[in-house]
């Protein structure tokens, strides 16, 4: 593969350097960044962060195999292993059952340390409820929305509460929805604390004003005359952001129900909390990070250390040139920018490595949108060897201390398959475990 090349110069930017330098600030990248930092390696994060924003809260480990059957499993170990033996190309392939779970687990220890703790079974996913009322299966379920899965499982008298004024959340929708497989089941609309009926809410702004207890007495007062007898309440993902767990027990107190979250769409809640709650456990860990800021230019030295140029997309300046001995690339596919689909081909712009994809333009897509095999566009990305180093134009690994991670990686459809998160987390581990053993 042809060496990189910088076109910029850098001769007025701050320089530093690291052992790792992880390009992403998704899931995939928020992970490998705790990932190496508990291994001790010193550690930039370079991103723009948004992606989580559009996050359910949900950790989906695997779910739907094959796609074009819908085939649910309700045991994702045996899931990944029918996947797996299918698709011997998929990331997962490229790790042990062992090392999957030990990723999760020691994702799901550190997230619980840092007070956010999730609900799972150990070899079984747990059916959860969608914004809009279906029902999917999941791994790792937030503390705040377990009572929801429990109380479906059990049939429980149950009261879902939406507000005026919250567009994209309809709890008499998720009734109508679930009739069938949650028989008297009720929905109220009420007021939100402090507003009329007439005000546009959002939920991060909800979240955070009821981390006020005056707005959580109100809110209780609001609720109590619609129970009749529930003993369950469901609401949208509101009940605070750094502080949930003590909202959550608060109000359940003052109305006498259980109480639990459903995700909105975006912008999410949950999506907001694992951003801030990762986000401050790097801090505490003295994590270099570059927020809202891309790598313009990627190059290497003679040496085969990376040099990153950094800076603001916009201005095309660079701030800052980082050189680092290993890179993780988890860039995203095309909200993250680590892809971009051009008239005729999807190119990979920052390192120029080949992706995978169709032949042509014309077979990315299927005829119909909801084609229920999906789309082959879905499976394109970067191609890794067992190491996670993406594979060069040769066939071979491009470069020995660069590693692949997450949603750019190709022969996958996360979504699809649920399977985004521990994708995400799972290849993460695979990565940074791989630079470690080369370090």
């Amino acid at each position: 593969m042809t060496p990189l090349t910088s076109a910029h110069s850098a001769s007025d930017a701050d320089t530093s350097s690291c052992e790792l330098a992880i390009i992403g600030t998704g899931l995939a990248g928020l992970a490998a960044s705790l990932f190496a930092m508990q291994s001790g390696i010193h550690t930039a994060q370079i991103g723009v962060n948004a992606g989580l924003l559009y996050a359910s809260g949900f950790l989906d480990l695997m779910g739907v195999h094959p796609i074009g059957q819908g085939r649910v499993w309700e045991n994702p170990w045996e899931a990944i292993d029918a996947l797996t033996a299918d698709m011997p190309k998929h990331p997962y392939a490229r790790l042990r059952r062992s090392d999957i779970q030990q990723a999760f687990g020691t994702f799901l220890d550190m997230m619980a340390a840092a007070g956010l703790p999730y609900r799972y079974r150990p070899d079984a996913n747990t059916r959860v409820i969608t914004p809009i009322g279906t029902l999917k299966p999941t791994y790792g379920v937030p503390e705040s929305m377990w009572n929801g899965a429990e109380a479906l499982g059990n049939l429980k008298k149950c009261l879902l509460v939406d507000f005026w004024g919250l567009k994209g959340f309809s709890a008499v929708q998720i009734v109508e929805m679930l009739r069938d497989n949650w028989p008297g089941l009720q929905a109220a609309r009420i007021a939100f604390p402090a507003v009329g009926p007439s005000v546009e809410l959002y939920p991060e702004k909800m979240a955070r004003a009821l981390e006020l207890r005056s707005h959580r007495e109100e809110l209780a007062r609001e609720l109590r005359p619609h129970l009749n007898g529930a003993e369950v309440v469901g609401m949208p993902a509101i009940f605070g952001i750094q502080q949930s767990r003590e909202v959550m027990a608060d109000l359940a107190s003052l109305i006498g129900a259980k109480i639990f979250e459903i995700p909105t769409i975006p912008p999410s809640v949950p999506g907001l909390r694992i951003k801030e709650t990762m986000e401050g456990q790097m801090q505490s860990r003295g994590l270099a990070r570059f927020t809202q800021k891309r790598v313009l230019e990627a190059s290497r030295e003679k040496n085969g250390e990376f040099v990153l140029d950094i800076g603001e997309p916009a201005t095309n300046r660079i701030e800052h040139r980082l050189y680092a001995r290993g890179v993780i690339f988890a860039g995203g596919r095309f909200l993250g920018k680590g892809l971009y689909a051009g008239r005729k081909k999807i190119v990979e712009p920052l390192f120029g490595l080949p992706v995978f994809q169709p032949s042509e333009r014309t077979k990315w897509h299927r005829l119909q949108v909801f084609d229920p095999r999906g789309h082959a566009v879905n499976m394109a990305g970067i191609e890794i060897d067992d190491a996670f180093r993406p594979i060069g134009d040769s066939g071979q690994a491009a470069w020995e201390n660069l590693y692949a991670a997450g949603a750019i990686l190709a022969h996958q459809d996360w979504m699809r398959m649920k399977c985004g998160a521990g994708l995400s987390i799972a290849t993460a581990y695979g990565a940074v475990k791989a630079f470690a053993k080369d370090l």
